[in-house]
């Protein structure tokens, strides 16, 4: 089968991991992976972001499948049913907004900037080696919490990965539900 450029958006995903592990700042990239899938789906591509160009869903898809770190089982169907993915959904934007108010509060200056990324929202890892930089403590707060969002799907993602099929996040995934979402508004 040919392989197109699109089949290697896996490694931007996980470049995107690594240098956000070193400095926290390349953290704002990750709104790429927020905002495309929704401008597709709103201007008629459907699910053409999960399916074709979703780096993290290669990502599994590669690791689970090719090289074998999945069991292949089925998910649970509590797991694929729509009140879990809408459940999900809910509580992905409670923590985003939250990620959003702490920033807002060191852009307020109530709060100081906190080097660390939360991960599974409830274990803080100190992160300070990865800030380095002169920019407003207010961006480097927003690349914090935005990096402790996609760790933290990442490894939700990998997870389900090793427990089910390899692409089992993708059922369950806010952004996919998202895109679901505008596609059942638009038809």
């Amino acid at each position: 089968m040919k392989k197109h450029w699109y089949d290697f958006l896996w490694i931007p995903s996980l470049l995107y991991l690594t240098l956000g592990f070193f400095n926290i700042l390349f953290a704002w990239l990750g709104l790429i992976c927020f905002f495309v899938p929704l401008v597709i789906s709103l201007f008629g591509g459907g699910k053409t972001y999960c399916n074709r160009y979703c780096g993290r869903g290669q990502l599994l898809a590669l690791v689970g499948g090719r090289y074998g770190f999945s069991r292949k089982k089925d998910m649970p169907r509590f797991l694929r049913s729509k009140w879990f993915r809408y459940g999900f959904l809910i509580f992905f934007f409670v923590m985003f907004f939250q990620m959003l108010w702490n920033t807002w509060l060191v852009f307020s200056e109530v709060n100081d900037l906190r080097q660390a990324v939360t991960l599974l929202w409830s274990f803080r890892l100190p992160w300070h080696w990865a800030y380095h930089s002169s920019v407003a403590p207010w961006v480097a707060q927003f690349a914090f919490g935005f990096y402790s969002v996609m760790l933290t799907s990442t490894v939700l993602g990998f997870l389900t990965m090793l427990l089910f099929k390899p692409r089992s996040w993708c059922v369950y995934c806010p952004m996919g539900t998202m895109t679901q979402l505008i596609c059942k508004a638009k038809a």
